[in-house]
C-alpha cells in the first residue's frame, strides 16, 4: 500500500473516530478487532452517515459470513490469506467505482430512467431514485446495479456481466455479492419484495428489469428502452 497514505486504527472505536475525522477515500476492515466493536459494528455505524468504499478482509471465507458483511454495507469482502497484487486490484476497482459514482453519467446516457408504469425512476445526474411517490436511499452500489438494470431492461443480464459493469473487469465469480444487492434494492423498491415486479431472477443466468423502460433527457422527449429479452453469454 505505498502509494497510499494509510491510517491505522487499533480498535473498531478508533476506526468509526478514524473516519469521521479523516474521511478517507476507502477502508479496509478486519472483521476481527480489539475492543467492544467488531468489524460488522463499524461497517452498520459508518454507513449510517458515509458511503465511503468498504473492504473487508477476513480468514473466514464461507459464505453467510461473506453475506451478513455485504448486507451490512461492505462494498467487497477478501478472504485471507491473498497477494499484494490481489488486495491493491480491489482497492483500484472501489476508488474507480467511486469515483465514477462520484462524477455521474456519460452524456450520452439517459438522464432518467423510468419504468412504464412511473413506479420505479432513477434520476443518473442527481443520483436520485424513486418507487412511487418515495425517494429511495441507495448505496452507491445499489445505485450503479439498478442503473445499469434499468438501462438494458428487458434484457437477461448474467451473473458475470452485471459485476464487471458495476462491480469492475476484475470481478466475475462472485454471484453472492448479487444476490445481496439484488435482495436489498427488492426491499427497497418492490411493493411486495417476496413477489418481485421490477426484478426478476433468471434461474442460474443472471437478473433482468422486466417492465419497458422510458429513457429521456431533460431536454428531449422520452424513448422506449425495447423489452425484447436476449441473453448474454461468454465463453468459457
Amino acid at each position: 500500500m505505498s502509494r497510499y497514505d494509510v491510517l491505522i486504527a487499533d480498535s473498531g472505536e478508533q476506526a468509526v473516530e478514524l473516519v469521521r475525522l479523516h474521511k478517507p477515500d476507502l477502508i479496509l476492515l478486519d472483521l476481527w478487532l480489539p475492543g467492544e466493536m467488531d468489524g460488522m459494528s463499524v461497517c452498520v455505524q459508518v454507513r449510517q452517515w458515509s458511503q465511503v468504499p468498504i473492504i473487508v478482509v477476513s480468514a473466514r471465507s464461507d459464505e453467510k459470513q461473506k453475506v451478513q458483511a455485504l448486507d451490512k454495507g461492505a462494498d467487497d469482502y477478501l478472504t485471507k490469506p491473498f497477494s499484494n497484487d490481489e488486495l491493491l486490484a480491489r482497492v483500484r476497482a472501489c476508488l474507480r467505482r467511486a469515483a465514477n459514482a462520484s462524477e455521474g453519467m456519460n452524456v450520452q446516457q439517459p438522464e432518467v430512467l423510468t419504468s412504464e408504469d412511473g413506479y420505479v425512476s432513477i434520476d443518473i445526474l442527481r443520483r436520485q431514485v424513486r418507487a412511487g411517490a418515495q425517494e429511495i436511499k441507495l448505496t452507491p452500489t445499489e445505485f450503479e446495479l439498478l442503473h445499469q438494470l434499468m438501462l438494458h431492461a428487458g434484457k437477461v443480464m448474467t451473473h458475470r456481466t452485471l459485476l464487471r459493469a458495476v462491480w469492475g473487469p476484475e470481478y466475475g465469480e462472485e454471484a453472492d455479492y448479487l444476490r445481496v444487492y439484488v435482495r436489498q434494492l427488492r426491499l427497497k423498491i418492490e411493493k411486495e419484495p417476496s413477489r418481485p415486479k421490477y426484478l426478476l431472477t433468471e434461474p442460474g443466468v443472471g437478473y433482468v428489469f422486466r417492465p419497458q423502460v422510458m429513457a429521456a433527457n431533460k431536454d428531449e422527449t422520452q424513448s422506449a428502452i425495447t423489452t425484447t429479452t436476449s441473453l448474454e453469454t461468454h465463453p468459457n
